[in-house]
């Protein structure tokens, strides 16, 4: 299974927006992020709608961010990507009416969604302004 690196990409892009003189293109945010700038307008299509960026188009456009670092969390950036995957699929459901895959499903399932729970509840406590001071560092 792929993974989804939809969160750590525009984090990324967050922080190098923030650190930024004026609005930066997709086609420089691309480059960052080695991808193509269709994927950067899809990336940060949620964050807009959510408020966190806007983009000009135009000589002089691009993204910028509307809010500051400390006043974003993780858990924002997080749920205006999509709410993507924390973890792959781990539970098999090949033989349904197996009693033991059952019961493993179940054990698994219940300590995935206690461990995402644990995860968003962190990722609601840092700011982007936290990640980063990581990197003035």
């Amino acid at each position: 299974m792929r993974t989804d690196s939809r969160l750590s990409r525009v984090l990324h892009a967050l922080i190098h927006m923030a650190r930024a003189e004026g609005p930066l293109t997709s086609e420089a945010l691309a480059a960052m992020l080695r991808t193509n700038p269709v994927v950067v307008r899809r990336l940060l299509s949620g964050l807009r709608e959510s408020g966190y960026v806007q983009s000009e188009k135009g000589h002089g456009g691009g993204w910028v961010l509307t809010v500051e670092l400390d006043a974003i969390t993780l858990l924002d950036v997080y749920r205006a990507v999509g709410a993507p995957p924390l973890f792959s699929e781990l539970v098999s459901e090949d033989h349904p009416e197996c009693l033991i895959e059952r019961s493993v499903n179940a054990h698994l399932s219940a300590t995935l969604r206690e461990a995402e729970q644990a995860i968003l509840e962190n990722f609601g406590r840092l700011t982007l302004a936290m990640v980063a001071k990581d990197f003035d560092q």
